[in-house]
């Protein structure tokens, strides 16, 4: 098994007053040759917004984007007709696909929104660009991982064009869980939102990062009430 550690306090950052942002792969002005990506997963972005502020109309294509807000009211719009907000419990999806452009804002006027951004490389390119938001229920990530994403348009959560799975999971102090694999050749990559947790021999606090490559099985051993982000994705970056 092949580990790549990631800490919080090494990742990059940038503060634009209005957007307080911090990268675990490079990303715009932030540019580190060991972290460009894992596997396909490209962008992991850590955003908080100030009130009534945000990103507008931009372009994106051939990205499957995916965010999950953590506190506070993210407003969407895009050049498909799609408008919506977003909090935490929510996850949404857009297939870039052959182009699309977006705004997102904060929805509120008085209190921050935080959220995770997150890009990943696609297996097929230049598909008709779509829009997806579901919420889930967060009775079910007590204890529990969660499904949030998967590459099934009929399985549990939204779906991407990818052979790629994310789990969501909030875990009591004292507590145990395991991950098994779902496709033979993925890597997992673990994102502690909140709380610590022990991951083979290392401990892992609010922000930190663990990528792993061929592992068929994963333990946690949770040292404090936890939230965690879990993705399994292709290491290989290749699309139809």
């Amino acid at each position: 098994m092949k580990t790549v550690l990631h800490k919080a306090a090494d990742r990059g950052h940038a503060d634009h007053g209005w957007l307080n942002a911090y990268h675990s792969f490079s990303f715009a002005g932030y540019y580190d040759p060991e972290k460009t990506h894992f596997g396909v997963l490209r962008v992991l972005n850590d955003d908080t917004v100030a009130p009534g502020k945000g990103f507008g109309q931009h372009p994106h294509d051939n990205m499957e984007i995916i965010t999950i807000p953590l506190a506070g009211t993210l407003e969407h719009k895009d050049s498909m007709g799609n408008t919506g907000t977003i909090s935490f419990g929510e996850v949404q999806v857009m297939s870039a696909g052959s182009g699309i452009t977006h705004s997102e804002y904060n929805h509120s006027k008085s209190e921050p929104v935080s959220l995770l951004q997150i890009w990943i490389f696609p297996n097929i390119k230049n598909v008709k660009p779509r829009y997806d938001q579901i919420r889930y229920n967060l009775d079910k990530i007590n204890n529990n991982w969660l499904q949030i994403v998967s590459p099934q348009a009929d399985d549990e959560g939204t779906w991407v064009y990818q052979e790629a799975w994310f789990h969501i999971g909030r875990f009591s102090k004292e507590s145990y869980s395991s991950y098994e694999i779902k496709k033979e050749g993925n890597g997992i990559y673990i994102f502690v939102i909140s709380g610590s947790v022990e991951i083979l021999d290392y401990t892992l606090s609010k922000r930190d990062a663990l990528g792993l490559r061929d592992a068929k099985k994963v333990s946690f051993n949770f040292l404090a009430d936890s939230l965690l982000l879990l993705m399994e994705v292709p290491m290989q970056i290749g699309a139809m």
